[in-house]
C-alpha cells in the first residue's frame, strides 16, 4: 500500500467510516464483510474483554500488573510534540511503562497505520488523533471496543464505535494583538468577510469540516446559499492559505497576517502563554468543536498498557490536557465554557456529502495565496 493518499481518497474513506459509525445501531456496518464481523477475537481483544468486566481499583491493579509485564507502549498520535512529550512522560512516571511515541499530522498517522496494517505489521497499540481519521480506522475494523466508567462520563458527542473522545479542538478566529488594536478584532464570523481583512486574513488549507459546519449554521439562521457563498468568497479574497494549524499559529505570532479564520484555540492559548502577541478571547460564537479521541488497536502487542493508557488519559490525563491549554472531553467541576455556545462538527453532512464539501472548500481556498513557514 502506498504511504501517500490524496485528500479526496482520504475523504471518501473517512465518509465511509462515519457511515459505519452512524449505522451501528441498525445492525452494524454495511461495509464490513461477514468474515470480518464473525472473525475470532484477537489476543488483544481477549485482554480488553477480560479487563472490561472489572471496575475501580481492581481494574487499575490488574492493568498495572499486566502492563508492567508488557513493559512498553507504542502510541501513534497527532498531538503537538510538546503535549505528546508531557503526556507520555507523565504516564511513564506514574506506571513505569516506557512509551514509544510516533507523532505526526493526523493524515500521516492514518496513512502509516493503513500501510502497516496492509503489511500485517503491528506497529502501534493505541492511537490518539482526529475524529475523521479515527472514523476511517474504525471503518477498516482496526479499532477494538473499549468499555469503562470513564468512557461513560464522556458526552454523547464524544462517544463513537471504536473510539472515545479525549479532547475537543475548538475552531475560533484569532488575531495578532500588535496588528489588531483592542476592540477591533472580529466579533462575529461574518466579520471575517469584511474588506478590511483583505490580504490580512489566513485560512487553513484543509478546514473543510469547519467550513461545512459554519455553512450549515448560517443556513439554520436564515441565510441563503448565495449569501453564504458570498461571505466565504469575501473571506478567501486575498487570504493567506496555510497548511497546518501549528504553522498557521506560528505565522500569526510572527505577524505574517493579522487574523486567522479558524485556528484551534489551544494552539493560540499556548502561544499566548509563551508571550506571543496573539489572542482569541472573547470567543467568536458559536464555537465549532471537533472531537479528537483514542482508539485501542485490535492488533496491539501491549494491550494492557494500551487499555491502562486509555483509562488514565480519560482520568488523570484530562487534567493534564487542561493544564496544557486543551479542552478535555470530561469536565469535572466548574465548566470554563459554560457560557459559550458550542456546536459540534456536522458529522451528518460530512457523512453524506463529504467529497462534495471538500471539493467546494478546495475551490474556495484556491483563490487565496498559499504561504509556507
Amino acid at each position: 500500500m502506498s504511504v501517500r493518499m490524496s485528500r479526496r481518497h482520504l475523504t471518501g474513506l473517512v465518509a465511509a467510516g462515519i457511515t459505519a459509525v452512524l449505522l451501528t445501531g441498525c445492525g452494524g456496518s454495511p461495509t464490513a464483510s461477514k468474515s470480518t464481523e464473525n472473525s475470532a477475537p484477537t489476543a488483544a481483544e481477549k485482554v480488553y474483554a477480560e479487563i472490561a468486566g472489572l471496575t475501580g481499583q481492581q481494574r487499575r491493579d490488574k492493568l498495572v500488573e499486566l502492563a508492567e509485564k508488557e513493559g512498553k507502549l507504542d502510541l501513534y498520535t497527532s498531538m503537538t510534540a510538546d503535549v505528546a512529550d508531557v503526556v507520555s512522560s507523565a504516564f511513564t512516571d506514574e506506571f513505569g511503562v516506557d512509551v514509544n511515541v510516533y507523532r505526526a499530522g493526523s493524515e500521516t498517522v492514518l496513512q502509516r497505520i493503513l500501510q502497516e496494517q496492509g503489511a500485517n505489521y503491528r506497529g502501534n497499540d493505541v492511537v490518539e488523533t482526529n475524529a475523521t481519521e479515527l472514523f476511517a480506522l474504525n471503518k477498516e475494523r482496526f479499532l477494538a471496543e473499549y468499555k469503562g466508567a470513564r468512557r461513560d462520563l464522556v458526552p454523547d458527542a464524544g462517544k463513537f464505535e471504536g473510539w472515545t473522545a479525549t479532547r475537543f479542538n475548538l475552531f475560533a478566529p484569532s488575531w495578532n494583538t500588535k496588528l489588531v488594536p483592542a476592540g477591533q478584532q472580529p466579533k462575529t464570523w461574518e466579520d471575517l468577510a469584511d474588506p478590511r481583512w483583505d490580504g490580512k486574513l489566513s485560512m487553513e488549507l484543509a478546514d473543510y469540516d469547519w467550513y461545512l459546519t459554519l455553512y450549515g449554521y448560517w443556513r439554520s439562521q436564515g441565510k441563503s446559499d448565495q449569501e453564504i457563498d458570498k461571505l466565504f468568497a469575501d473571506m478567501a479574497q486575498g487570504a493567506k492559505i496555510a497548511k497546518g494549524h501549528t504553522v498557521q499559529g506560528e505565522l500569526l505570532s510572527a505577524g505574517q497576517f493579522s487574523v486567522v479564520a479558524s485556528n484551534y484555540s489551544y494552539i493560540v492559548e499556548r502561544a499566548k502563554k509563551k508571550g506571543a502577541p496573539v489572542d482569541y478571547l472573547p470567543f467568536v460564537q458559536p464555537v465549532i468543536a471537533r472531537p479528537n479521541g483514542v482508539g485501542l488497536m485490535k492488533t496491539a502487542q501491549h494491550p494492557a498498557a494500551a487499555m491502562l493508557f486509555t483509562d488514565w488519559l480519560l482520568e488523570d490525563g484530562q487534567k493534564l490536557l487542561a493544564d496544557e491549554g486543551l479542552t478535555p472531553a470530561i469536565v469535572e467541576g466548574a465548566d470554563p465554557l459554560k457560557d459559550v455556545k458550542i456546536i459540534p462538527v456536522d458529522v451528518k453532512t460530512l457523512l453524506e456529502q463529504g467529497a462534495e464539501w471538500t471539493k467546494k472548500y478546495e475551490k474556495l481556498v484556491a483563490t487565496g495565496e498559499k504561504v509556507e513557514n
